[in-house]
This record gives structure tokens, sequence and C-alpha cells, in this order.
């Protein structure tokens, strides 16, 4: 008898670990969508990812509760959050950012290495083992994947990011001061650089090829090398390498995880990019040149940080319509109303604060998700050709000629439109994006040519859906 269950349940764990083979052996994760790569597929349905999201610090800081800041965004049927992964930290206050995530507690901060039983000196801390990997954060980093999965959320995991000044760079385990392995006694700005590092480049590799190879079972990534890489010394060549490194560590695994590179704040013309590199990403990209000047590219464009431009959330919540309805396909809000004790989003920042965020704007940006996903935007492109008049306001627009068209109208006071559109029967439906409320819905009959189209009395910005029903 005793024999006989012990094959049954040797049956059964294989049968068990096959599964889960298959399974591991299915993941598809976050692509390019093959019919137009300026938007992504997920799950086998286009994508465009839109969030507003915390400071990085949701995995490095153990007191951030990222369950309840991921319901936050789920429930707002946002789709994206962005981690630092504990290379790089901040104390309180920088930036002027108050509760700032990236600025954990003493003691509170958790990286992927293992603390020694060497104190360090001036900092009275046990220094890290840049040889030793730490399971506890390993853990925490595959549950907030896990976590993030369940609610449909994508995470763009930044590997590294600059030291803007010598004081951060005091902060980070890659800090000689703060390890008890001989490296990194360079400047702040030879951290990220091929031949300057000290020794530190290994260790880099290795932390890329551990955080790939401890998430490959996971669909619902994008590797980003390096936040804004144009501060602090860090080199082209370097990220290069870092891309590389990340194809390589891949190429063993079924599944291939897209990359994303962080440009410019602003705007600026790519050249000589990397092949492996799939998602552009821009910082404060307002207005939303980027999108234009790099659309030939053939690969998503994202803008993923805002700030610096006061908290109000009609900033943002404009940047967001301006920059998807030029075409882009990522946009995340740095969102400041997320803080320790305050994962719903409810903190109330200072004026100081060098960005917005709030319940509302997290709710205004679900109004431009769903009104991109009203659209069969996979066969939308940037359009000139409507001649869209409305010389009120600014104004984007992406169509399918002669089917579908989406516009933005930065204001709609006092707003009356113009443009073109061949023969056929449009219905025409105007959106609120402060309130999401929809109005004037109408079908016309038209002849091909000019029409002329007359905006409800908006006290801020419009959108207008114009779908051919024929």
């Amino acid at each position: 008898m005793k024999k006989k269950l012990f094959i049954h349940c040797i049956i059964f764990s294989l049968a068990v670990l096959t599964v889960r083979d298959r399974l591991f052996a299915q993941v598809v994760p976050i692509a390019l969508h093959p019919a137009n790569p300026h938007y992504f597929i997920y799950k086998d349905k286009p994508t465009i990812l839109v969030t507003s999201g915390e400071h990085y610090g949701a995995l490095l800081n153990l007191d951030f509760d990222y369950s309840t800041y991921l319901d936050e965004l789920q429930s707002n049927g946002l789709n994206l959050t962005r981690i630092f992964t504990g290379a790089y930290l901040e104390p309180e206050g920088e930036f002027n950012i108050n509760n700032n995530t990236l600025a954990p507690k003493a003691g509170r901060f958790i990286c992927p290495w293992i603390r020694s039983s060497k104190q360090g000196a001036p900092n009275p801390a046990h220094q890290f083992d840049l040889t030793q990997w730490n399971d506890s954060y390993f853990n925490r980093l595959k549950n907030i994947a896990s976590a993030a999965h369940k609610r449909g959320v994508i995470i763009e995991l930044a590997f590294f990011c600059p030291f803007y000044n010598e004081k951060l760079y005091q902060l980070s385990p890659l800090n000689p001061a703060n390890n008890i392995n001989g490296v990194g006694p360079v400047k702040h700005t030879d951290v990220y650089t091929l031949d300057k590092n000290a020794g530190l480049l290994p260790v880099q590799e290795a932390l890329v090829r551990k955080i790939v190879t401890e998430l490959k079972e996971f669909d619902n990534l994008i590797y980003e090398i390096c936040n804004e890489p144009y501060f602090g010394g860090v080199t082209m060549e370097w990220q290069h390498h870092i891309a590389d490194v990340i194809t390589e560590t891949e190429k063993k695994f079924q599944s291939r995880h897209l990359i994303s590179q962080n440009i410019a704040n602003g705007s600026a013309i790519i050249k000589d990019p990397h092949p492996s590199v799939a998602v552009f990403n821009f910082h404060y990209a307002a207005p939303p040149y980027a999108v234009a000047q790099n659309y030939h590219l053939g690969k998503v464009i994202g803008d993923n940080e805002t700030g610096f431009a006061g908290n109000k959330d009609s900033t943002y919540r404009r940047e967001a319509w301006e920059f998807l309805m030029a075409g882009g396909g990522l946009f995340n809000n740095l969102d400041y109303s997320f803080a320790v004790g305050h994962e719903k989003g409810s903190f109330v920042y200072p004026s100081t604060q060098p960005g917005g965020g709030s319940t509302a704007l997290r709710k205004q940006l679900s109004y431009l998700k769903d009104f991109m996903y009203h659209f069969d935007f996979i066969r939308m492109r940037p359009d000139s050709m409507m001649n869209i008049k409305a010389p009120q306001t600014r104004s984007y627009g992406l169509s399918e000629p002669g089917k579908q068209y989406a516009i933005y109208f930065r204001s709609a006071r006092e707003l009356n439109v113009e443009m073109m559109l061949p023969p056929g029967n449009y219905q025409l439906e105007w959106l609120n994006p402060v309130t999401g409320i929809k109005d004037k819905k109408i079908v016309i009959k038209h002849a091909g040519g000019k029409v002329g189209i007359i905006a409800p009395k908006y006290s801020e910005d419009a959108a207008l859906s114009v779908i051919r029903v024929d």
C-alpha cells in the first residue's frame, strides 16, 4: 500500500512539473504589435500603456504597501508602473520631494545584495557584499511582479539610474564606502562607463543577468536600461552593452522581453539605435515633438516621466492626451500623491513638490485610455491630411482615413472645427476629458470635402470621435 502511494505521489509530482513547464513555455511577454509596432500587444490584445504611478520605490522601500498601490491603479484601469531596482536611492527632501518612496527610512531599504558583518564608515550600517544575493529581495521582486500580473499591470523595471551628484552616489551599495568588495572608488560620473568604472561593470552585468533570470517566467515586464542616462556621465557605449547583456541572457529562454531606453528630456532625434531596443522613452515630452521626430523608427515612443511644471492636474492630463494623440504608445505621470501610508494616492503634497498627481487625475487618465480603446487604434496613424482647422487651440489627431478619426483639442473654449472627410455617413461624438462625459452624439451624411463641427461649451480641453457607420 505504501509503495503504491509513493508511486502515485511520484506520478502526481511529475504531472505538476510537466504542467508548470508547459505554462512557463507558453509565456508570451508584452511585445510590439506586429501590425503597428508603435503600440503593444499583450495577451493577444492591442495595448496602450497609460498610468499615473508612484516615484519608483515600490520594490526597494519595505514600508511601501505595493498591493494597495496596485489595487488603486487597477481600479482606474491604469496598466503600467515603473520600478527602480535598488542600485540607486535618494535622501528625504531631495529634489524637493516630500514623503519620497525612493527615500526609505533607516533599516527599511532592501536591495539585491546582502549585508555583511562589517560596519561601514562613515555610514554605521553593515556594508553590502556585492557577490552575495539577497533572497528576500528577489522574493519581494517576484511577489510584486506576480501582484502586478494579477491586476493587468505592466512593470517597466529600470535597472540603473545615474547619480546626479556625489551625495547620491554615497548612498548607493555600489559606493566603496557601502560595500566590502573594494570596487567603485570613482567619481559619480564614471560609474556607468565601460572603461572608468573601477570594477563595477562585472557587478552591474551580474545584477542584470540575475534579475532577468529570476523574472523569466513573467509576461508583464519591460526592461529599461537606465533612467535619465543623459545625466551623470552615463555613456551610450555602456547603455548598448547593458542591452547586449539582457539580450544574451535571454537567448537561452523561451521568451524575450522588450527593452526600453530613456533618450532625453523633452525631445531629440534618435540616431543609430540599438537593434534590441523596442521602446524609446522621453521625459517631460510636452509638446510631443519626440513622437514625430522618431515615428519613422517603427517602435513605441513613450513619455514615461512628467513633472517640474507645477501641481495642476490639467498640465499632465493635457500632456498625456497630446502625447498619445500624436502617436505615442506609453504614458506615465509621476504621481506624488502616492507615499508610504498613502498607497491609495491620498497624500496631500505641498506646492513645492516638483509635479502633480491626484485621484482626479488618475480618473481622467482612465477616460483617455477608454477613448483610445473605443477605436481600432492599431489601424490608425498620426494624420496631418485631415486639415483640421481649430485656430483657437493646438490639436492632434490619429486616423484610419475614411473610417475612423480621433482628435484632441487643448482648449475647447468657443471651439469651431473644420476638417476634411471623404464621402460617407459618420458618427460624431465629443468627450469631456475632465469629466468623462460624452456629448452631442450625431450621425451626418457627408458628400465629401470640408465639414464644420461646433464643440460643446467645455471650460478646458476636448476630444472628438469620428467613425464611419454606413
